[in-house]
């Protein structure tokens, strides 16, 4: 997938743009402070790094035979050198090692590999759990099994108004994949089930490294067992870049100040270490960066790789942008951006172009004789029905409304209850310079503090969205049912509506748990004359007991939901940062809507299959990974856990039904569910007419044959082409013009670019949690000098000259106190200190053990080695590791304390920001001081608060 300049949204520092690569210098891949650079430079070509990749014609026909594999890259964020795809036939994946036999392949891109000889394979010892083989998943989790949320925002202004929470808004695709709130933005290294790896040790911080126990072996690897050898393979040729060749990262000078280079070229280290150290001319940097490099060591900025020779070690790049200060939210998030090819511009003239001029637009009179009219009789002249109570659930910020529900009682007892969708593709046209921008971003991308829209926001807020008390142009899936929620009839069609309200999810809780209530109207959002907040709250009533019992069949039907725990913040209104967190709770309201949209998405599904078998855009869930869920079999055999994994439904109901309701039972099953999720493969748009087995159609965490996406054509440029099938199928236009195998690169193009989106909002959410755990200062009281003399090692607080309300934050080092500017920090910014919570092991290594720390969704490493311990041992007490740790006394009197770490154990951390901007790590209280915060952190919080005040 291509990355056009405008996507990035840069201002260049001295580049033209347009240029599409830069010829590289005489001697560019030798290393930066090579003293025999030069002399090799003079010797005519020099010896290739990289091998050349294979003729299209070489590669088409090795896969056709087979001899050559296809599939796409993940290179293991902790620890660069390793790279894996997976294997074609679910078992464990094939094993990529180093930067040369990865040969230039970024992570993402979908490249092909050849084996290398089995004597070349990766060698794994019997008593290592071979989670290490496996690849690090950055998002890999499948959407539709989490909680269908996106993250929306709101701020809290001077009033002394409430914090207001950065809402979920439902995702139905999360929920279809059985995740439910899923928190893996903040996901610390890689995710592993380790039963008894030995620890590799942590590359960065400078952790011991021991002997590896995977090893490539120089003898007969025949007389090894086929379980000890993984697969090795080497790129030979790169399909599609889909990675952006973007990164964000640090200006260097090169070592070496006699080199040609060191004239010529900075050195680019970018932030993310699976991304190759590029060389960018100097012209590129800020005119005094040679002369004044230091003052530029926080800068981040935005380079694009241009080049990368196979004789070469590092990349040729182009500098586009300085972004600002490394830590601060916005040069992060725009960093984050457009590292995964997110295109934030503004949109061009000639797409608003493509917009309704006259404002306000009206309903054309056309269209109500096209259309089935649902709005209140006051509201038509020909109006013969019942009126319709239409009215929208959402989240308290939200404001782009596409979906819309309604629920009135019919003969029987039976209730006509309808879901109604935004029509957006009536104004979007086929081919228009809208719908091409539209179908490039195929996506909104939700941050914690913002939306980057897929449509201008005319659309989005407006014109599209189901606001209440205004007319609104819908798609519609209209059953009659059963109080038991057994369908008797179906209607599909085009509408018109009238939303007599905007409920927001905790409107509709209310109204659910106090189904005898009468709220008061203060403390409900404003309902048409037409109708009243009665008849609103009957009718959530009466779609909440029917959701209740749609729910409780596809689980009987064999249905799988993992839920997670995932972060909603509080944001201050001034200043943007975080004020505080807190789990999102996942409530009887969201299910209500999440149950019909599944309902309507399944309903669409069908219709458009059945009149379009090869064209329709339909949605497939693989069953997971059948190596790792082996694994992850093995894992609970071994701990006495009785999970049955033989389908989704045995799965769900073991995770119902093993643990019970204490506090230590929940905690383990949060931890179970997330081992859970690491199998699960995504979820995938396709064309009915690609795939030849329809038994490929399926959708595994549904259980069902056939599903699709329907329901959010606002933010998902799918549901877009599906309204459009829909509208074909019933007659309302012509069959788009798509052959089956385009459809199917726009449905990759949708793939692809979900993908992304779901990586950025986690990186979103870990932006903003690394910001909120930060180091308290210690009391002390402000000094009216801005660099008093302190004792060394302290940190201390002083007011920002200028800044009403803010703290100065600095450190004493050799009695002066440095400014934390001058350290990558923003005086601006409020300390919220360490957070303390328990957490669950989850995975014992040698030197180290995982933990998922409960209060925040977190998971994260804890090394030994951090840790005040006179020693520490691990050991396998049957198949069961633990680690015993020997903690140091705290005085004289006391003896050592002895500590027993095993997978299940209940400790408490402290989660404490590192010296590097974003960073932070977990540290394991010390037994017997659970529950205690250190008394300077206590003191230096009522400073704090005293001095604001």
């Amino acid at each position: 997938m291509s990355h056009p300049d405008y996507r990035l949204n840069l201002r260049p520092l001295g580049t033209p743009r347009g240029a599409s690569s830069l010829a590289g210098p005489r001697g560019v891949g030798a290393s930066p402070g090579d003293k025999k650079s030069k002399s090799k430079t003079t010797r005519g070509k020099k010896k290739s790094i990289f091998e050349t990749y294979l003729s299209k014609e070489d590669v088409s026909e090795g896969l056709k035979r087979g001899t050559l594999i296809q599939g796409v890259l993940r290179i293991n964020p902790k620890k660069f050198h390793e790279a894996f795809i997976p294997s074609p036939d679910g078992d464990r994946d094939i094993f990529i090692d180093g930067v040369v036999a990865r040969n230039r392949a970024l992570n993402g891109d979908l490249v092909v590999v050849n084996l290398l000889p089995e004597e070349q394979w990766k060698v794994i010892k019997p008593e290592s759990n071979d989670k290490e083989t496996e690849g690090a998943y950055e998002s890999d989790l499948p959407e539709e099994l989490c909680g269908s949320h996106l993250l929306q925002q709101s701020l809290k202004g001077y009033n002394d108004s409430p914090d207001v929470i950065i809402e979920a808004q439902f995702d139905d695709s999360d929920s279809e994949d059985g995740h439910g709130n899923m928190q893996n933005a903040l996901v610390d290294g890689v995710k592993k089930l380790s039963v008894c790896v030995h620890e590799k040790g942590k590359e960065d911080a400078g952790a011991p490294v021991t002997k590896d126990e995977n090893t490539f072996m120089s003898q007969d690897t025949r007389a090894l067992p086929e379980k000890s050898l993984q697969r090795s393979a080497k790129v030979v040729y790169i399909l599609e870049k889909k990675h952006s060749r973007a990164a964000t990262g640090f200006l260097k000078l090169l070592a070496d100040k006699n080199s040609e280079l060191f004239r010529k070229y900075a050195l680019f280290s970018p932030s993310d270490h699976r991304v190759p150290r590029i060389y960018v001319p100097l012209k590129d940097c800020p005119r005094d960066f040679v002369t004044r490099p230091k003052d530029y060591a926080n800068t981040l900025f935005i380079c694009r790789i241009v080049d990368w020779k196979e004789d070469s070690n590092f990349a040729l790049g182009q500098l586009a942008k300085s972004l600002g200060q490394a830590g601060e939210i916005e040069p992060e998030t725009e960093g984050i951006l457009t590292e995964y090819g997110v295109d934030f511009s503004d949109f061009s003239s000639e797409v608003l172009e493509c917009l309704p001029q006259d404002l306000p637009w009206t309903i054309p009179p056309e269209e109500f004789s096209k259309r089935r009219d649902l709005r209140s009789p006051s509201s038509s002249k020909k109006c013969f029905r019942i009126k319709d109570c239409v009215f929208t659930i959402d989240p308290s910020t939200a404001r782009d409304l596409d979906d819309a529900l309604s629920c009135k009682p019919v003969a029987d007892g039976n209730f006509e209850v309808g879901v109604h969708i935004a029509d957006v593709s009536y104004f979007v046209p086929e081919g228009s310079s809208l719908d091409k921008v539209a179908a490039e971003r195929a996506t909104s991308v939700y941050l914690v503090q913002k939306v980057v829209p897929m449509l201008p926001r005319l659309l989005c807020e407006e014109l599209c969205s189901l606001n209440p008390m205004t007319d609104k142009l819908t798609f519609s899936v209209i059953w009659t049912l059963t109080p038991k929620g057994k369908i008797l009839s179906e209607w599909f069609g085009q509408t018109v509506i009238r939303s007599c309200t905007k409920l927001s999810y905790e409107h509709a809780q209310s109204m659910i748990e106090g189904p005898t209530r009468k709220i008061p109207e203060e403390e409900l959002p404003p309902v048409s004359p037409e109708h009243t907040s009665e008849e609103v709250h009957r009718a959530v009533l009466n779609l909440h007991r029917i959701a209740k019992e749609l729910r409780q069949q596809r689980f009987v039907d064999g249905a799988l939901r993992l839920d997670q725990l995932k972060l909603a913040f509080t944001l201050d209104h001034e200043t943007g940062l975080p004020q505080g967190c807190h789990i999102y709770e996942y409530r009887d309201s969201n299910k209500l809507v999440e149950e019909f949209m599944l309902l309507a998405n399944m309903a669409v599904a069908r219709k458009i299959h059945c009149a379009f078998p090869e064209r329709a855009l339909l949605r497939r869930h693989p069953p997971p990974q059948t190596k790792m869920l082996n694994d992850l079999v093995e894992f609970c055999d071994q701990m006495g856990l009785p999970m049955d994994f033989s389908s989704a439904g045995a799965l769900n109901k073991s995770l119902m039904e093993t643990f019970g309701d204490d506090k230590y039972s929940l905690a383990r099953k949060e931890v179970l569910t997330n081992m859970c999720s690491r199998p699960m493969q995504m979820a995938l748009y396709f064309c009915s007419g690609v795939l030849q087995d329809q038994a490929q159609f399926r959708h595994y965490a549904l259980n069902v044959p056939l599903y699709t996406h329907f329901t959010s054509p606002i933010r998902r440029f799918a549901d877009v082409l599906v309204h459009r099938l829909l509208a074909a199928t019933l007659g309302y236009r012509e069959l788009p013009d798509v052959e089956p195998e385009a459809l199917q690169k726009q449905a990759d193009h949708c793939n692809d670019r979900r993908m992304a989106s779901k990586r950025v909002q986690e990186l979103s959410t870990s932006l903003f949690f690394a910001i909120l755990v930060k180091v308290r200062p210690p009391a002390c009281r402000p000094s009216p000098s801005l660099h008093p003399t302190f004792p060394p090692g302290r940190l201390f607080t002083g007011r920002a000259p200028g800044v009403r309300g803010l703290w100065q934050l600095g450190w004493a080092l050799g009695g002066t106190c440095i400014p934390w500017p001058s350290l990558g920090w923003s005086p601006a910014m409020q300390e919220s200190g360490p957070l303390e919570s328990e957490a669950m092991v989850m995975g014992v290594l040698s030197q180290a053990f995982d933990v998922l720390v409960l209060r925040y969704g977190v998971q994260k490493r804890i090394y030994c080695n951090a840790l005040p311990l006179q020693s520490y041992r691990f050991q396998k007490v049957g198949k069961k590791p633990e680690l015993t740790l020997v903690w140091e006394p705290e005085d004289a009197e006391q003896g050592p304390a002895q500590q027993v770490v095993s997978i299940f154990s209940l400790v408490e951390v402290v989660l404490r920001a590192e010296a590097t901007a974003l960073k932070y790590s977990a540290i394991l209280k010390r037994p017997g001081t659970e529950g205690l915060l250190d008394w300077q952190d206590e003191q230096g919080g009522r400073d704090l608060a005293e001095e604001q005040d």
